[in-house]
């Protein structure tokens, strides 16, 4: 059975979201979230460290083996709070059918901040 398709959007509609790499810094359990978290904070080069919460321990359940790897986030989402935690960008993952999010990364290191296209 597969997932229902989102509207189709135009590539203005495309052109508008900004990704970008970033290598995790630092990470740190977020015990008031909702739902098991991590608090992570997000090197992009250029345009700085930026925080995010990510919903992760149920794929990576020692944060520290994060720290390092290299992310793709949108970084042009206004910020968000989240609980006493204020989000600044969305880490991209791939949602699995038992609801573990794997992260995107690139297949090759980067330029820190570099676009996705």
């Amino acid at each position: 059975m597969s997932a229902p398709e989102k509207p189709t959007i135009t590539w203005d509609d495309f052109a508008k979201v900004a990704m970008r790499v970033g290598r995790v810094v630092r990470v740190e359990p977020f015990p008031e979230a909702r739902k098991p978290a991590y608090k992570m904070w997000i090197d992009f080069g250029p345009y700085g460290v930026k925080k995010t919460s990510a919903q992760l321990p149920g794929t990576y359940p020692d944060p520290e083996a994060l720290v390092g790897r290299l992310v793709v986030a949108v970084t042009n989402f206004p910020p968000k709070q989240i609980g006493p935690f204020m989000s600044e960008v969305l880490v991209l993952g791939a949602i699995q059918s038992d609801g573990r999010i794997v992260l995107l990364q690139p297949d090759a290191d980067s330029e820190l901040g570099a676009p996705i296209a």
